[in-house]
């Protein structure tokens, strides 16, 4: 739709020329609903790193999803036959016409650096805030996070638009209208009631989840010759302030009889302690001790930045876990979800795995139900059906055994996606269970798709032990069960690589038609708290997905 301006609500003043307003549907930021709070102006010269996502031709990103799909299924002929970043860039097939125009718009404002990354489907653009304003006719300021006062970060505080000759060329220029959920510090410090043995030489370990729980529990061996398979590495995903202290990672080695350490970082690292990486990367190591570990950093919360630069590098680890999202209401808008969703399936295509933690506020997310008219809201990127979600249990009794839901792990059906073709018996089977106790069907969205796809342990009944600033403490949520998941996959990797196989890639096709591989979790439900939810029954649930790991059940079934 074109627009005649004249001036702009936030007072910007605008030579008259047709404009086209970009992610129309996404509100500006209201305060009374959002955890962030608009701070001041951002300076004038503050530089700002952006990305700029290029529409690609309809019948090519058709393609795209196709050659996804077939080299993610098991039984098909193409499985495993994942493309390079030269022959995905190909698939794409975005026009020099369109990258050449959009460049010279990008020159034309101001821009300091353009970048065109090598799928030739996006842009990344540093520029200083005030050129910003001009090239999208909008306002910025910084935003603090009303839990972490110490997070902030850059946004629009009003919509933005492109000349409407550009708008035919460009999907998004993002991330400007999505805010973050950083991690809840109610997940912290918190104590275990679990009658398992301390192996860990910590008194502050007693009760909490520890390695030797995992491997236990999950049938981790101990190590496997296929565990130093050449090419084989996972990674984990870490934003804004979210470092690590290597000094925190030797002290949870020797206390916790572990090898954790990081091989490669991208992004940098300050050696100062965030709960989050710490959390991360001393147990998807404690799961895959001998498989090297990149830590993938981004100073700013960017999904869009992450997958660009984790599908971008050739030699990125195959299996990625990332405890991060968002409710689909405030996170998204169309083009965004469109832009993530070609992101993912170069992924997938390109043979990486990347799995999402469900999130932690049970059903009503981060929004909450409401009082008038409930309603549940799903997570993003936990519910596209182009990436694996995980969800979070507790142990059902004070020892190592079944597991059930824990109430605040993160699942249901998505208001964005259709159910997708590899969960559709798994969906109809919830849905037909006599067990399953729906909830009222105006809360949800009855043909979306369901997640999480699997869980593991992540509750707040059984954190787990971290050692973070010199102390050990009990962490709980889905960002501790996403790591755990990640490293059993990465293992599994190895077995594939050493009997000369492909990587797994994009894991959802294989982790349903095989069900039987997993734990299954039967109890529990993911209300937190509330009157309605997911219940937890026999097979696949909106809840814990088809269960936990069960590791030598998985690698006799690759």
């Amino acid at each position: 739709m074109l627009f005649r301006l004249v001036s702009f609500a936030a007072g910007l003043a605008l030579s008259t020329a047709a404009l086209v307003q970009l992610e129309p549907e996404v509100t500006p930021h209201n305060p009374e609903l959002s955890s962030w709070s608009k701070v001041e102006p951002t300076h004038s010269e503050k530089k700002i790193h952006l990305h700029v996502g290029l529409k690609v031709e309809s019948e090519n990103l058709a393609n795209l999803e196709k050659i996804f799909w077939d080299v993610s299924d098991p039984d098909h002929a193409s499985y495993g036959q994942h493309l390079s970043i030269e022959e995905v860039r190909d698939v794409l097939a975005v026009p020099s016409t369109r990258i050449e125009k959009v460049r010279a718009w990008l020159q034309g404002a101001g821009a300091e650096r353009i970048t065109l990354n090598p799928h030739k489907d996006m842009f990344e653009v540093d520029i200083s805030a005030q050129q910003l304003e001009r090239m999208l006719h909008t306002k910025l300021h910084e935003f603090s996070h009303k839990e972490h006062k110490n997070v902030v970060i850059t946004r629009a505080s009003a919509q933005y638009w492109v000349p409407s000759d550009i708008s035919s060329h460009v999907n998004i220029v993002g991330e400007l209208l999505q805010f973050p959920n950083p991690r809840s510090s109610k997940l912290r410090n918190l104590k275990g009631s679990g009658t398992w043995p301390n192996e860990c030489d910590s008194g502050s370990c007693a009760g909490l989840v520890q390695p030797s729980v995992l491997n236990k529990r999950y049938s981790l061996p101990t190590s496997l010759a296929s565990d130093t398979a050449s090419g084989n590495a996972m990674a984990v995903a870490e934003f804004q302030g979210q470092y690590f202290k290597p000094t925190d990672l030797q002290k949870f080695s020797t206390i916790c009889k572990q090898n954790v350490s990081v091989a490669k970082i991208v992004g940098g690292n300050s050696n100062s302690a965030g709960i989050e990486a710490e959390l991360d990367i001393e147990y998807i190591k404690s799961i895959a001790p001998s498989i090297p570990l990149t830590v993938v950093y981004s100073s700013a919360y960017s999904l869009l930045n992450w997958v660009n630069s984790i599908t971008s590098d050739a030699s990125s680890p195959r299996v990625h876990s990332v405890s991060y999202g968002n409710d689909e209401a405030q996170q998204t808008s169309r083009a965004f979800i469109a832009q993530a969703s070609t992101a993912f399936q170069k992924a997938g295509a390109q043979g990486i795995s990347i799995l999402f933690a469900s999130g932690d506020q049970g059903v009503c997310g981060r929004e909450g139900c409401g009082f008038l008219k409930k309603k549940f809201h799903p997570d993003f990127p936990a519910g596209s059906p182009y990436i694996t979600s995980v969800g979070g249990t507790n142990f059902a009794g004070a020892g190592i055994g079944d597991e059930t839901a824990w109430s605040g792990s993160g699942g249901g059906f998505s208001d964005n996606f259709g159910i997708p073709d590899f969960q559709k018996d798994a969906v109809a089977g919830y849905k037909a269970s006599p067990d399953a106790k729906l909830p009222s069907s105006s809360y949800y969205n009855n043909t979306g798709r369901g997640y999480p796809d699997i869980a593991a342990l992540g509750g707040t009944k059984t954190p787990y032990c971290i050692a973070s600033n010199g102390f050990f403490e009990g962490v709980a949520g889905t960002s501790a069960a996403c790591p755990v998941a990640a490293g059993v996959f990465a293992r599994l990797n190895g077995i594939r690589l050493s009997s000369g196989k492909s990587v797994m890639g994009f894991l959802n096709p294989w982790i349903y038609k095989n069900p039987s591989v997993f734990n299954d979790v039967t109890s529990g439900c993911n209300n937190e708290g509330g009157s309605a939810g997911f219940t937890a029954v026999k097979g696949w649930d909106p809840a814990t997905g088809l269960g936990t790991p069960n590791f030598e059940a998985m690698a006799k079934a690759l």
